[in-house]
């Protein structure tokens, strides 16, 4: 009897056990489904959300004109109508092109006159539901004067890509005005000028004239010191010849030293590159590069032999690239910038000569006496 009610008591406790683990395999499944739903009216939510950003983002234009003209339609967009001169413009242009058809963007900094281009991007083409070509340019331009102007009207080339002579069409677009309103706004007609005080004698300070002595008489000895310093290395001073293509190389390993990508400076970049293969070119081959344009250096080396046709063909394509960039402000890529680096070296590893050497005696001899300056 003891035996049994112990086994009876064992048994109870044992289905007690069971049921409290069932009835946490229960909240637990519970907890997990509450949280699969929470899930997913958390992603719901980010993903109306993101209509609705992207909602804003297709409708920001406050200017949308379309114009047509057969396979062609263009859209130009201007996301304001009125900004301050401290504000800058958004402007869109659109090109909708059928197939068997090709359009081309107009050039707006040739037509633009009242605003300048502070950045601007091209979106790509891509294919629309009905299989034509959509192609974008945005630009971000900033008013020169407050006032009323106008963004001119567009021309837009397209033509027939089985015919391309006989097949040339344009799409012209109108002038859209904008007012660019003062940062005083209406104040500006209450400002006024106040009148011309008396003349007023300024006290007369203390005369400093033996300081300027002290000046010129260090100046002097400057001088006179780096005359004889000159004058005792001319004396012990042995020339000193190197080939075109090891100066060229000591000039690009100094401008990558001084990292003007990274702080931003472009355009001095690309000028000092451009700079430096010119020279390159005037030492290696005797062509006054760097006092002609770019279009005389080119028409010249055309009736000469010294470079292949290839060479004459990148050489071309390197001091063109350069020139968008110094004279028509054209913000390059990282990897446009890369290429312009690479071109340079390869151009002067492939027509390097040991032949023809260059006297770099000066040269040194200033850079040794800054070295000591500066030390």
């Amino acid at each position: 009897m003891v035996q049994t009610r112990h086994a009876s008591g064992g048994q109870a406790e044992q289905s007690e056990k069971m049921g409290i683990s069932v009835r946490e395999h229960r909240h637990v499944r519970a907890f997990l489904a509450c949280a699969l739903m929470a899930c997913a009216l958390l992603l719901a939510c980010v993903g109306c959300d993101k209509t609705k950003e992207g909602q804003v983002k297709q409708t920001s234009f406050e200017i949308d004109k379309i114009y047509e003209h057969g396979p062609l339609t263009v859209h130009v967009r201007v996301d304001k109508g009125k900004i301050t001169i401290a504000e800058t413009l958004q402007l869109e242009l659109e090109t909708v092109v059928g197939p068997g058809y090709e359009a081309k963007m107009p050039q707006i900094d040739k037509v633009l006159e009242n605003f300048g281009i502070v950045d601007w991007f091209d979106c790509g083409d891509k294919l629309n539901e009905s299989n034509n070509v959509v192609s974008r340019n945005q630009y971000r331009l900033e008013p020169f004067l407050s006032g009323t102007y106008q963004i001119p009207a567009f021309t837009f080339e397209f033509y027939d890509v089985n015919d391309i002579k006989e097949g040339k069409y344009e799409l012209t677009t109108e002038p859209i005005d904008i007012e660019v309103t003062s940062l005083l706004g209406e104040q500006r007609s209450q400002l006024q000028i106040a009148d011309i005080e008396d003349v007023v004698e300024m006290p007369k300070g203390p005369s400093y004239w033996w300081i300027w002595l002290l000046v010129l008489i260090i100046i002097a000895g400057g001088g006179w010191g780096l005359f004889y310093l000159r004058k005792r290395r001319a004396r012990e001073l042995v020339r000193i010849f190197k080939p075109a293509h090891e100066i060229a190389y000591e000039r690009l390993r100094a401008l990558v030293d001084e990292k003007l990508i990274e702080a931003g400076s472009v355009k001095e970049f690309y000028e000092r590159i451009s700079d430096i293969l010119r020279h390159y070119i005037e030492h290696r081959f005797e062509l006054r590069a760097p006092e002609m344009t770019t279009e005389e250096f080119l028409d010249e080396i055309q009736y000469t032999d010294v470079l292949g046709v290839s060479d004459k063909q990148s050489l071309g394509e390197f001091l063109r690239h350069c020139d968008l960039v110094k004279f028509a402000n054209i913000s390059p890529t990282k990897e446009q910038i890369q290429q312009t680096f690479d071109l340079a070296k390869e151009f002067i590893e492939k027509t390097r000569s040991d032949e023809r050497k260059i006297d770099v005696t000066n040269a040194v001899a200033i850079e040794e006496t800054v070295e000591i300056g500066s030390s």
